[in-house]
């Protein structure tokens, strides 16, 4: 990987670290962030397939409470890097370095979280800084915590990113080739079952009687061939439209029905 690749690929790591917290450009999603460092090592092609794949597991990934979700960041990143380093000979089969990064992924997520942890431990003195700028009207020095702060978040993912990028390609590679067929397709396998877990934590979260048939809907239509991404873009906006009509038309005329002004809900419930 030459110099400038890897200041590029720290500059994605940075950047998807603070996007951790900011949530404002969505960087630290698995598909933004592979994405760009498939793009800047020349791999845009592998960085969007394994972005796809791992933005299904982060689908189910959310802070709820004090409960932190895994870092998706340090994931998308780190096994992103992995990825080139093998394919960066040329010698290892694309879809074995997809497949492994994809399985290496949840727990490089997992170790995320204990950076996560030291990096708002860090941030807790300086919210004491901040409350005495704030206390002497310093604008200026509460913004200059505030983007300390924030750049620490970036950090905790450059670092791991730069470390990793040092790494030579060939031993990446020669682990890589050594691996028995049995465990890769293992891997393989595994990483399609979280990708599919990670979608179910989704679905159990937005399941309600009145979106079950437009589920089911889709699904079947997805398994169809002919069908593109736009024509199933085109069903679902006019299955929205539809739904959105009955539901004001129920409105207008079921007042004195005692729906509830949901029709797919109405006819559910009574069964």
């Amino acid at each position: 990987m030459s110099m400038i690749s890897v200041i590029l690929v720290v500059l994605v790591a940075f950047l998807a670290g603070m996007e951790g917290i900011l949530d404002e450009f969505q960087f630290h999603q698995p598909l933004v962030a592979c994405t760009l460092i498939g793009l800047v090592t020349g791999h845009p092609t592998e960085g969007i397939i394994l972005g796809g794949s791992l933005q299904m597991i982060a689908l189910g990934w959310a802070n709820v409470g004090a409960a932190v979700a895994p870092d998706a960041a340090l994931a998308s990143v780190a096994s992103a890097i992995i990825m080139v380093l093998g394919l960066a000979d040329g010698t290892t089969d694309p879809t074995t370095a997809i497949s492994t990064a994809i399985a290496l992924a949840v727990p490089l997520s997992v170790a995320g979280l204990f950076l996560t942890m030291l990096c708002r431990t860090i941030a807790i003195p300086i919210v004491h800084f901040m409350d005495a700028a704030a206390e002497d009207a310093n604008f200026r020095g509460i913004e200059m915590w505030q983007l300390l702060a924030i750049g620490l978040q970036g950090v905790r993912i450059a670092i791991p990113a730069a470390l990793l990028c040092f790494i030579p390609a060939e031993a990446v590679t020669t682990m890589l080739q050594a691996m028995p067929d049995w465990l890769a397709g293992g891997m393989a396998v595994g990483g399609g079952m979280v990708a599919a877990v990670g979608y179910a934590m989704v679905i159990n979260m937005m399941a309600t009687p009145e979106v079950w048939p437009f589920f089911v809907l889709g699904f079947v239509l997805a398994a169809i061939n002919e069908l593109t991404l736009i024509a199933l873009g085109a069903i679902g906006v006019s299955l929205a439209l539809i739904y959105l009509g009955l539901k004001d038309f129920a409105k207008k005329n079921g007042g004195t029905g005692g729906g509830s002004g949901d029709p797919l809900g109405d006819i559910l419930n009574d069964y």
